[in-house]
């Protein structure tokens, strides 16, 4: 299968610069739907994920005092629905759709995601539409997600198979449900059909509380920043989510300096991350 290791050099060709000529509108909108009462502050850090990573606007979506959460940390959110360059959805919320009162509303919010055909990233609670819907398509999912995405579509695999060939499980998934794949964990893989990215190992100190969450902002705003290449190159989501792991992952090392982090660390070094490999 074809194979490619992601580079800095790699990563730097998918961080689109703003000319003068560009405003907030032109700079990319990503509409967010994250978070819910079980895991507010995953609506926290993946919008201040996609604000440091540097767009035009987030829109945050929703109904409940999650907006509030929302604001106090990034007061630069905008909290009404409007039109966007792209989705990000899922973080934060349960794939049970009826687990709660609140996650049931958080999945009815998901319905805007296919009137705007515009590229989406699904993670956590919205990896079941996978497949289901008509635009470029990302899934971020670890190995238990992917497990449980599999066993909901006939495919009955274990996590720990996965993590013992995340290629060939990450391929499979990309061919059987037509979307680009992340497969996260200690060797993050990309699959976009037969072709793998593979990102440099992580650092250890990646695997805390808000991780994924803040990964999913990174890649959210590439997305809506990115949208137009997507839209004129089916490649271009792949190179542009293992953009997103591999700024992640800087950022990652870049906070810890060695020592212990946690997910705020992360968004905080992730302007510095970019302006070195610019």
């Amino acid at each position: 299968m074809p194979s490619k290791k992601w580079t800095a050099r790699d990563a730097k060709r998918c961080i689109i610069v703003p000319s003068d000529l560009d405003h907030k509108y032109s700079r990319g909108v990503l509409g967010v739907i994250t978070g819910s009462a079980q895991f507010p502050g995953a609506a926290v850090l993946s919008t201040s994920a996609a604000s440091a990573t540097g767009l035009g606007m987030v829109r945050f979506h929703s109904s409940s005092g999650l907006a509030h959460l929302v604001l106090h940390c990034a007061p630069e959110v905008v909290v009404q629905p409007g039109p966007v360059t792209a989705w990000l959805a899922g973080s934060g919320i349960s794939e049970k759709k009826y687990s709660d009162f609140t996650t049931w509303l958080r999945h009815r919010w998901f319905a805007l995601i296919s009137k705007q055909s515009v590229p989406t990233v699904l993670d956590a609670g919205a990896l079941s539409l996978a497949g289901k819907i008509h635009q470029p398509t990302l899934i971020t999912p670890h190995a238990g997600e992917l497990s449980k995405l599999f066993k909901s579509r006939g495919t009955m695999v274990g996590a720990e198979q996965i993590e013992a060939d995340p290629s060939k499980w990450a391929i499979k998934a990309s061919k059987d449900f037509g979307v680009v794949v992340l497969l996260k964990g200690a060797y993050t893989v990309v699959a976009d059909g037969l072709k793998i990215i593979e990102l440099p190992k992580a650092t250890p100190w990646l695997a805390t509380a808000g991780s994924g969450d803040v990964l999913a902002g990174i890649i959210g705003a590439l997305v809506a920043t990115n949208y137009i290449e997507i839209l004129n190159d089916s490649h271009r989501l792949a190179e542009v989510a293992a953009t997103g792991a591999f700024i992640h992952n800087q950022a990652a090392v870049a906070a810890s300096k060695g020592g212990p982090i946690n997910a705020p660390a992360i968004v905080a070094a992730i302007p510095g991350v970019i302006a070195k490999l610019l």
